[in-house]
């Protein structure tokens, strides 16, 4: 299978797509077309784990990837990695609810299913595609990819990652989760600004030629391990295929039978990788678009327009703080039927204007299979509040918020086909908005006061990967304006 680009035809291998992760003309890579499983892939998909799941999905879309180094990728990333070799485990809340706790890895968020593989598969990728080169990782994130992607990159051999975040915008266990990041090739600066000016920022170095020339006078090659890269999307298939096969598995979905899928969203790659699942055959009914009160993507669902000229919110769910989805280019190549021409189109809108619209035919089959809801922080604390009191379950404010919007997308439809929430993030790494909403004692002023109140209110053990981040070093104190991030990364690299 090879790729071609949202924005102008290009046909490349999955390799190729992977290493460059976006493309020269700045647009994002999708298949030519979606493999599709068949119910013999379906019932092996059944019976398997979790890695055997994921190496079936992976042998569809990575074609020029030998079988034997999948499997060997799909081992390096999930075997010893996550809580009981389980990535992404089910979690009831009734008969027809469930939460796909995607938090059990090493960083504690739904971005180490992807990014525990990328450096395995982009290693491999870089190999074959641009051999005796070095591949700098360029990252922009709102809180999770950047320790995800630290993590996963650390030490890794002919790899350099740099990593950008807002100085105010993540929360304060993500900031120390990636300035006391180990790893002789890591790099981590804050900047004043948010995270769509660090995600501009990034994008802005891939497409600048000057930069491109002098990084490969010194064999160095510009990458990504954002959710713009292909290799970091098609691990997140497997997550919500391997949710069906679980619940068919249990009894609790019939063959055939469709299910929804609720998703915290504000790069849009998380619900896109659902999207894919569906075009690959997946039984999933309407998908839930739940936003915080940066309620951009809300917006565009129920009328059309995307529009980034407006207030901009910090928020208890800084992961979802973004004006700027990313993601969203490929769902509109999609709803477009793949006319670049269009897509380059509605960009060079959103450049200029900061708004785009989509209108008639392309604006029904969005809402066809999309509803969007927004959830602002008070209404997220409720759900948290009221999931513990009933359910004794414990969920992030990322969480809390698809939990609302599926509450509302149910009473304004009147569907209620089973659906499953994507868990994005431990409540752990949320507790200064987590704790208030399940007690209503004093909040400790001392971040890892609040996390140990927190578990010894809820009878919850603190993640092994958060325990002791107190005690660790910080190793990386940089901050630069947000017009300085190219100067920085020229700094580092060109020196």
């Amino acid at each position: 299978m090879n790729y071609t680009g949202t924005r102008s035809p290009y046909s490349v291998s999955a390799s190729l797509a992977i290493t460059q992760g976006i493309a020269d003309d700045g647009g994002l890579f999708v298949p030519e077309s979606f493999p599709q499983l068949s119910e013999n892939d379906f019932e092996g998909l059944i019976g398997a784990d979790y890695r055997g799941r994921a190496g079936t999905i992976l042998e569809k879309y990575l074609t020029d990837f030998p079988q034997d180094e999948l499997r060997a990728c799909v081992d390096g990333a999930y075997l010893g990695t996550f809580d009981n070799d389980d990535p992404a485990p089910l979690r009831e809340i009734d008969g027809g609810t469930f939460l796909l706790d995607l938090w059990h890895g090493p960083t504690c968020a739904f971005k180490d299913l992807a990014l525990q593989l990328l450096p395995h598969l982009l290693t491999r990728a870089a190999r074959r595609t641009m051999p005796g080169k070095e591949i700098v990782i360029l990252v922009a994130t709102s809180g999770d990819t950047g320790k995800a992607a630290l993590e996963g990159f650390a030490d890794v051999p002919g790899v350099r990652i740099i990593v950008f975040y807002p100085e105010n915008g993540v929360s304060a266990i993500q900031k120390l989760q990636m300035t006391t990041q180990r790893g002789n090739n890591v790099c981590v600066c804050a900047i004043k600004g948010n995270f769509d000016d660090a995600q501009t920022g990034v994008k802005a170095v891939f497409s600048d030629p000057e930069m491109a020339k002098k990084a490969a006078a010194r064999g160095l090659v510009f990458s990504s391990a954002n959710s713009i890269n292909f290799g970091r999307l098609v691990p997140q298939i497997v997550y919500y295929v391997s949710a069906w096969c679980d619940l068919v598995k249990t009894g609790r979905l019939k063959r055939g039978e469709k299910f929804n899928v609720a998703v915290p969203t504000g790069n849009f790659g998380n619900i896109l990788a659902a999207v894919y699942a569906k075009k690959m055959g997946l039984p999933v009914g309407r998908f839930i678009c739940a936003s915080n009160r940066n309620r951009i993507l809300t917006d565009f669902i129920r009328t059309g327009v995307y529009d980034r000229n407006r207030e901009f919110y910090l928020t208890t769910s800084p992961s979802m703080d973004i004006l700027i989805s990313s993601n969203l280019e490929r769902m509109l190549y999609h709803l477009h039927d793949g006319d670049g021409a269009a897509v380059a189109r509605l960009m060079a809108d959103l450049r200029s204007r900061g708004r785009y619209e989509i209108t008639g035919e392309h604006l029904k089959r969005l809402q066809a299979d999309f509803w969007g809801g927004f959830c602002d922080d008070v209404r997220a604390a409720e759900a948290i509040k009221r999931l513990f009191s009933e359910r004794k379950m414990l969920c992030d404010t990322h969480t809390a918020v698809a939990v609302d919007v599926l509450s509302q997308y149910r009473k304004a439809t009147g569907d209620t086909a089973p659906c499953v929430i994507a868990s994005t993030a431990s409540a752990y790494k949320f507790a200064p908005a987590v704790l208030p909403a399940v007690d209503d004692g004093p909040v400790p002023e001392d971040g890892f006061e609040i996390i140990r109140k927190l578990s010894q209110v809820t009878g919850t053990p603190i993640p092994k990967p958060l325990a002791d981040l107190n005690t660790r070093p910080v190793l990386h104190r940089d901050c630069v304006e947000k017009t300085a991030m190219a100067d920085f990364i020229a700094g580092k690299l060109f020196a």
